[in-house]
């Protein structure tokens, strides 16, 4: 409901912390901004040491998950960040067990590597409410373990994957 999506709250935050404490390590989580590059630009200028937007899921179900995101979108805009600020880390999240396949799942490691998103979170989608989007499957630890072994071979620095792992890892 902000013209800028909330990019200078995001960057007052960061400048507030780092005024506070220079050593603790930044990391934000924000949404597309409707792709705006100014308001990316307003966070990155901001200089987090991560910069974080959560892809969510694949690119099939994105539309049913997200209804307001794009994958594209979210893809170029991790990739423009790379650019704008090439010394920060990027990072994405998937939450598994709404139903997508496992080559969906590499096809999205791959989408997120060739954007050049260095960091991955995986892990499973528990339903909010009744109303929100039921889980489809529960996804075993094994095969948590499994994505993340495949996410590093596929040239991810970190990746958090298992059934209790969420984006701010």
């Amino acid at each position: 409901d902000m013209p800028d999506g909330g990019a200078l709250h995001f960057s007052q935050t960061i400048e507030a912390i780092r005024g506070r404490d220079g050593a603790i390590i930044i990391e934000v989580l924000v949404p597309d901004f409707n792709g705006k590059d100014e308001s990316l630009r307003t966070v990155l200028d901001a200089a987090p040491h991560i910069f974080n937007h959560n892809l969510e899921t694949v690119e099939r179900l994105t539309p049913m998950v997200r209804s307001r995101a794009k994958y594209h979108l979210s893809l170029e805009f991790l990739q423009r960040a790379k650019e704008i600020r090439p010394e920060t880390m990027t990072k994405s999240g998937l939450m598994l067990g709404l139903g997508e396949t496992e080559t969906e799942i590499f096809q999205a490691m791959d989408d997120l590597r060739e954007h050049n998103v260095e960091l991955l979170t995986m892990g499973q989608y528990l339903s909010p409410t009744p109303q929100h989007l039921p889980v489809v499957e529960y996804v075993n630890p094994e095969t948590f373990q499994l994505y993340g072994d495949i996410a590093r071979k596929k040239g991810f620095t970190h990746v958090a994957s298992g059934p209790l792992v969420r984006s701010s890892y």
